[in-house]
C-alpha cells in the first residue's frame, strides 16, 4: 500500500474505492478527477480522491452525466452543486416514481384480475388506452 501524505497509487485508489482503475482513468482524461502525480508508470491520487468518486457515484445514481456531475466542482475541486439542478433532477424523479408506481399497480390488478380476459377488465382497458397515449405523445426533453 502506498498511502498517507504520498497519496495512493492507482492499484489502492482502486481496491479502496470498488472503482476499476480503467474507470479512474476514464475519469481523469474526462477531468472528473486529477492524479497528483506519477510512482513510476503508475498515477498516484490524494487520498481526498476517495470522496470525489463518492459525489461521483452519488451524482450516477441519482442519474446525472458525467458531463453534468465534472459541472458539479469548483476550479477549486470543490463540490459547486447547482441547488436549482438538484431540485429539477428530483422532479424528475418524483414524475419517474409516479409512473413506475402506477405500471407496478397495473401489473399487480392484471395479475389477480377476476375478470375472465384481461380485455373485458376496465382497469386493464384504461391502462391500454394511457399507454398508447403516452406514446404517442412526443418524448420529454431533459434538461441536465
Amino acid at each position: 500500500m502506498i498511502g498517507g501524505e504520498q497519496g495512493w497509487d492507482i492499484a489502492e485508489v482502486a481496491r479502496r474505492s470498488g472503482v476499476p482503475s480503467s474507470a479512474l482513468r476514464f475519469y481523469e482524461e474526462r477531468g472528473l478527477i486529477a492524479s497528483i502525480g506519477r510512482r513510476g508508470l503508475r498515477r498516484v491520487f490524494d487520498s481526498d480522491i476517495l470522496e470525489r468518486l463518492a459525489l461521483i457515484s452519488l451524482g450516477q445514481s441519482s442519474g446525472f452525466t458525467l458531463d453534468a456531475i465534472a459541472r458539479m466542482f469548483a476550479p477549486d475541486d470543490s463540490p459547486h452543486i447547482d441547488r436549482e439542478m438538484l431540485l429539477a433532477r428530483a422532479d424528475e424523479l418524483d414524475r419517474t416514481i409516479h409512473q413506475l408506481t402506477r405500471m407496478r399497480d397495473g401489473l399487480r390488478h392484471a395479475a389477480a384480475c377476476p375478470a375472465p380476459s384481461h380485455r373485458e377488465c376496465p382497469t386493464f382497458r384504461r391502462l391500454l388506452k394511457a399507454a398508447g397515449a403516452r406514446r404517442s405523445r412526443p418524448p420529454r426533453s431533459s434538461k441536465r
